[in-house]
């Protein structure tokens, strides 16, 4: 399993995803390796007895390889400037072609411990300078420095640096996120014929365009590493010997960067209705909840926005926010709280930090809300949805496919619309009671825990060409939780 970001390391939904697959699968023998920032980031999550092995993959610190490798020479030298011309130039002109093949030589390079030296080499700097000021690309005309070349390559080596870890070639390489995490997975299918499986929760390509709008780096820096990430999200679409998007939006977006239709399957998360089961009675007092990492991503100034709207005519109403602050995002957190004070809210919103058991945070809640700006298939609305509670929630990625009749969609970054539409739930208790009764059917009728990691189960028999086992039956009730009275138990909010 290989993560860029988030488990062990990490709490979030991508990172319960991977805590369900593994604890799901006792059975299958997990070797987690973590892309990390320090390689120092504590493991925040108990790991069970079938990860056998954990390793924490440094993005950042003293590049590997110096000190014990001496600079590529002749020939060696000569063939990596050839690799790597192609390399920088399939970047810069997604025409030019060439990234797969230089790939698999800088992949090369790496596992022997020389990729970084040559990277950093001060021939390797004048090859990106050229290229940068070579007619016909749109960097010519932004007049790259010195400076830039050296921000670029400092990039470019921290992010190739998982092209140096090594897959046992008897495993199944899977990649929860395209980008970063791919690059071990590529490397073992080019090099050991491994097979390779990638899960995509949100969309990592539109997320690494978002984040960079806000980065310092001057335009010629931005165009070479988005331009790595675009070619890199290609190559993953077109290798992975299967694609497991969370949600058919995922999918369109798959098809569109090259993955062949018939390697993409859609796997939806699930939750366990037991763990969330129906949160019974609404607060008193009139409360929104939202439940998630304080993010920029998550948008939560269009929440308080919509917030401070319906204080004006629900006085009472108060905003709880359930979830931590992750290293990085303290500004984030403190441009909230400045925010909600200017607007003159900041009495009503309750920051209550990380909660451990989760459908409590649901069940504080009259409505949950979602305003995230990106998401794949949000653990945090189908677990309210198993809890009984209606949401109100941002249309992106695969919320809509989620909640389908029963909770209000509403468009991103519209607060006004996302106030006027939970309004209209807070004021109407018998549709409320409703639509919460028939999100926890909806759950328990296609999102449960076990339908998922059944689903992944499968698929991992099917690349390591295994037999695929029959569905184990016990204790009066199925895997795939199709017994009618599964369905009729569970959706009528009674206790199992």
């Amino acid at each position: 399993m290989l993560t860029e970001g988030t488990y062990p390391h990490v709490h979030g939904g991508v990172s319960t995803w991977c805590d369900q697959l593994v604890r799901g699968m006792p059975e299958v023998d997990f070797n987690v390796i973590a892309l990390t920032g320090s390689g120092r980031e504590p493991v925040t999550w108990d790991l069970p007895r079938n990860v056998y092995r954990h390793t924490a993959v440094p993005l950042w610190g003293p590049p590997p390889g110096r000190g014990r490798r001496s600079a590529l020479r002749g020939r060696a030298h000569r063939r990596f400037t050839e690799v790597y011309e192609t390399f920088l130039h399939s970047l810069l002109d997604p025409a030019h072609g060439g990234f797969s093949a230089a790939l698999r030589e800088l992949a090369l390079l790496a596992r022997a411990g020389r990729l970084a030296p040559a990277l950093r080499s001060e021939s390797a700097l004048r090859l990106l300078m050229t290229l940068w000021t070579r007619p016909g690309l749109a960097t010519a005309a932004a007049r790259p420095t010195i400076h830039d070349a050296l921000t670029a390559t400092d990039l470019l080596e921290h992010a190739l640096r998982p092209l140096a870890v090594r897959i046992p070639p008897d495993s199944v390489a899977h990649a929860v996120s395209s980008g970063l995490a791919t690059l071990p997975a590529l490397a073992a299918a080019y090099l050991d014929k491994v097979p390779f499986l990638l899960t995509e929760h949100g969309i990592y390509l539109r997320e690494r365009y978002l984040g960079y709008r806000s980065e310092a780096q001057r335009w010629p820096v931005k165009a070479l590493v988005l331009g790595f990430y675009r070619e890199l999200n290609t190559e993953g679409y077109r290798r992975a010997d299967l694609i497991t998007p969370c949600n058919q939006y995922n999918r369109r977006w798959e098809e569109r960067g090259g993955a062949a239709t018939d390697r993409i399957r859609t796997v939806y998360n699930g939750v366990d209705p037991h763990a969330f089961p129906d949160a019974g009675p609404e607060p008193e007092v009139p409360t929104l909840s939202w439940c998630g990492r304080i993010d920029p991503i998550k948008d939560l100034e269009t929440l308080i926005r919509a917030y401070a709207f319906m204080r004006e005519e629900l006085p009472a109403l108060r905003l709880r926010l359930f979830g931590p602050v992750p290293a990085g995002c303290e500004e984030y957190k403190l441009r909230l709280e400045k925010l909600a004070a200017e607007l003159g809210v900041g009495d009503g919103i309750t920051y209550e930090g990380r909660i451990e058991q989760v459908a409590r945070a649901y069940a504080a809640g009259s409505v949950v809300m979602l305003s995230s700006i990106s998401e794949g298939f949000p653990f945090s609305i189908i677990e309210a949805m198993s809890c009984g509670r209606t949401t109100v929630s941002t249309d992106v990625g695969g919320v809509r496919e989620a909640v389908g009749d029963t909770g209000l969609v509403v468009p991103p970054r519209e607060p006004e619309t996302m106030a006027r539409a939970t309004l209209a739930l807070l004021r109407d208790d018998a549709r409320r009671a409703e639509l919460g009764r028939m999100s926890r059917q909806r759950v328990v009728e296609k999102f449960t825990l076990h339908q998922s990691v059944d689903g992944f189960r499968h698929i991992y028999r099917e690349l390591a060409d295994q037999p695929v086992l029959p569905v184990h039956e016990g204790d009066g009730w199925t895997q795939r939780l199709a017994a009618p009275w599964y369905r009729e138990l569970a959706a009528d909010g009674s206790p199992w």
